[in-house]
């Protein structure tokens, strides 16, 4: 709220300085001030307001995607960046699981920082996603976040919860020899973390010839590997800048900040703005998001 408030302040200050370098008469400066006054004080409030409530509201992005080779249409949804803990609670991720069941999904993927507490106090809200309901299965990498809360207990606790998380590894989804393969790999703090690192070569392993998707928590990580046979990178942690204007300093961080992004002739990537919110529960020109890629050859 400072941030948002300070931002529009900025703006005040410039318009005063400009209107008192006018020549209108004192009274109708004094005027104009006070309206100037009176409309940045509504324009904190109703921006505030406005950032509190989009980040009550998930929206659905549809996408659709081309896959070289694909056989058949396969539907994903993708969840991302929910951060349970805090204010992400039980009851956020009950609503959550009920509209992805309404999809109708053959695969559900959660693209990471699903945990942001300690285990123990997730569990409740995680144990809802025993009721994710998909044709194929659902699937689960790490983020950055769950290094922070031990990432082991969590991989083997998500585990249980009919969701397969992907350490540098893949299944096959879909008809034998008209799918995918699904491949996943842990986040690139591992490689800060000392342990649970990223091995894109393990991931890949025997998926040559054949349609794949690759789940990698951080857009970042596309510029650290060689992603000429993959067909479709899912990512998350950007949140999409979650509160204007930090959309632009996300960018200097990752080389795409949300949405579906050609990154060579043979590879897209696709950026979750993320399912739930880190920190406030506010977000200001990046929404929410549930995301439903429609995959066709």
């Amino acid at each position: 709220m400072i941030f948002l408030t300070f931002i529009i302040t900025l703006f005040h200050e410039f318009i005063s300085f400009g209107l008192s370098k006018t020549k209108y008469t004192k009274n109708r400066r004094e005027f104009f001030k006070k309206s100037l006054d009176i409309g940045i004080v509504s324009a904190v409030i109703a921006t505030n307001a406005k950032a509190i409530d989009n980040a009550r509201d998930i929206e659905l992005e549809v996408v659709d995607v081309k896959i070289k080779n694909l056989k058949l249409p396969y539907t994903i949804v993708q969840l991302s960046d929910i951060h349970i803990g805090g204010l992400i609670t039980k009851d956020f991720i009950k609503n959550l699981v009920n509209k992805v069941n309404i999809l109708n999904p053959d695969v559900v993927v959660i693209t990471g920082d699903l945990v942001d507490t300690k285990l123990e106090y997730a569990k409740p809200a995680l144990d809802e996603l025993k009721n994710i309901n998909s044709k194929y299965g659902n699937f689960f990498i790490v983020g950055n976040h769950e290094y922070f809360h031990g990432v082991k207990p969590i991989i083997d606790y998500v585990n249980t919860l009919n969701i397969k998380t992907l350490e540098n590894e893949n299944v096959y989804i879909g008809e034998k020899n008209k799918g995918f393969y699904l491949c996943g790999v842990y986040d690139r703090f591992g490689n800060r973390y000392g342990s649970f690192q990223p091995n894109i070569k393990k991931a890949l392993e025997n998926t040559q010839n054949e349609p794949t998707i690759l789940l990698a928590h951080q857009p970042k990580f596309v510029e650290e590997i060689d992603t000429k046979d993959i067909d479709l990178i899912l990512c998350g942690h950007t949140h999409g800048g979650q509160i204007f204007p930090f959309n632009f300093l996300v960018k200097l961080q990752q080389p795409y900040v949300k949405g579906l992004n050609q990154h060579s002739d043979s590879t897209q990537v696709y950026v979750n703005k993320g399912t739930g919110f880190w920190g406030p529960p506010m977000r200001l020109g990046a929404s929410s998001e549930i995301t439903i890629l429609k995959l066709s050859s």
